[in-house]
């Protein structure tokens, strides 16, 4: 049995899609579960850039099964988008399986997320304005469409007009909006019916079943820890549970079926929309880290927020994540610094903490502590084992290592599948 956890330690962004992708080959299912295509990975392949929003990442690796799970929320039309788009570059997506429990995100769901956050003003979240929030509200409030209700015309129409009653009133009424008509939404989502079906299916016995065959099975987390909606920078979070204990929500699996807990941390720190980031560096500093990291949105193209690694971040999440190894990637973009900081602890009117604040009125005021590693110059991009890194960059993991209290296992350090450093084995 060998279920293993792949989970972001910062805001997303992290390069999850790149540590799944090395592992692809080695593994028989993927599996996304939680969130919707509000994430976004970029994997690169043989000098080719596939940016991938809902499907899970294995989808590029032709030996295992790509999964999505229950705790996700599918946008159909962006779904079908991304596999079409797949097609015409020769990659099939014919081995997709959806679980028949996964929520829909429907046409109203992206209109009422970006109005909301209009009506916000500067109190908006900094959603991606996908539908995602909306869509797992229906599901709470026990409102939604699940992909099993396409094949019940009768209970799909139901269901779409009884959740367009309240939208359309409050559309209309206090958002000043044209009312959506319920019948063109079952119709559209209808249509997509032919295409779902031989991909839909009990996702909790797939994996489960493969697992007793001592089958490898990936669970790929979207977004990050510190969007968790419970443990993130909550109200600036997600809607759903990206750490590593939503993975057995989200695709039906004990939480005795996991193995390994693997930790994404990006060698600096970014994060994309609003809410508290006492690392952000906003300067030249910060503006160099994004244009050397590229750092803007797979999904949307904004701008990330940067700044140096945050220690305190990465260390709750490895706590609460029970993280056993952690993988660093953009290694190679601190390339050329003469001095790299890293935040150790935080100054809040005075007071120093060591862990994150457990008041968020506190994060808001942090700022930053640092102590300085010293930087190199050469290339590192070529090097494919922990000896071939400069002296001074093995310093820097290895401090960093003790600072998260977890053992760095991979080091990416160039965009590239084959570029990565391997120092433990993750399988």
């Amino acid at each position: 049995m060998t279920g293993i956890v792949i989970v972001g330690t910062q805001w997303g962004d992290e390069g999850k899609g790149k540590a799944t992708d090395q592992l692809g080959n080695r593994v028989d299912y993927v599996v996304r579960y939680s969130g919707g295509n509000n994430a976004g990975h970029t994997v690169v392949v043989d000098g080719e850039k596939y940016a991938l929003h809902l499907l899970p990442s294995g989808i590029l690796n032709q030996n295992c099964i790509p999964v999505i799970g229950n705790g996700v929320v599918i946008d159909l039309e962006v779904m079908f988008a991304e596999i079409d788009g797949l097609l015409e570059r020769g990659v099939q997506a014919d081995r997709l399986l959806i679980s028949a429990n996964a929520h829909l995100i429907a046409p109203y769901h992206r209109v009422i997320d970006k109005v909301t956050e209009r009506f916000l003003g500067n109190r908006k979240i900094g959603t991606t304005g996908r539908g995602v929030g909306p869509a797992y509200a229906d599901k709470v409030n026990r409102m939604g469409i699940r992909v099993q209700d396409l094949f019940d015309e009768s209970i799909l129409r139901q269901k779409v007009g009884a959740a367009l009653e309240l939208k359309n009133a409050m559309l209309v009424k206090i958002y000043n909006r044209p009312a959506v008509s319920a019948e063109m939404v079952a119709d559209q989502l209808l249509a997509y019916a032919p295409r779902v079906q031989p991909m839909m299916t009990d996702v909790a016995a797939v994996l489960n079943q493969a697992l007793d065959h001592e089958k490898v099975v990936l669970f790929e987390g979207a977004q990050a820890h510190h969007l968790d909606v419970d443990f993130g920078t909550y109200p600036y979070v997600t809607s759903s549970s990206p750490i590593a204990a939503g993975a057995c929500t989200g695709a039906g699996v004990g939480p005795t079926r996991i193995d390994r807990v693997i930790g994404i941390a990006k060698a600096y720190t970014t994060r994309v929309g609003e809410g508290p980031f006492p690392a952000e560096l906003l300067d030249e500093v910060g503006e160099k880290l994004r244009q050397d990291g590229g750092e803007f949105g797979t999904t949307t193209g904004r701008p990330r927020r940067c700044g140096w690694f945050d220690a305190l971040v990465v260390r709750q999440a490895a706590q609460v994540n029970a993280l056993t190894d952690v993988f660093l990637t953009k290694l190679d973009v601190l390339t050329g610094w003469e001095k790299i900081p890293v935040v150790v602890a935080y100054d809040v009117d005075g007071r120093r903490f060591d862990d994150l604040p457990i008041r968020q009125s506190d994060l808001h005021h942090a700022k930053p502590i640092y102590e300085y590693w010293d930087g190199w110059t050469d290339d590192i991009s070529a090097a494919r084992q922990f000896a071939d890194l400069p002296t001074n960059t093995q310093a820097y993991v290895r401090r960093l290592e003790a600072l998260i209290g977890v053992r760095i296992s991979g080091i990416g350090v160039g965009p590239g599948r084959e570029q990565t450093v391997m120092i433990n084995d993750l399988l």
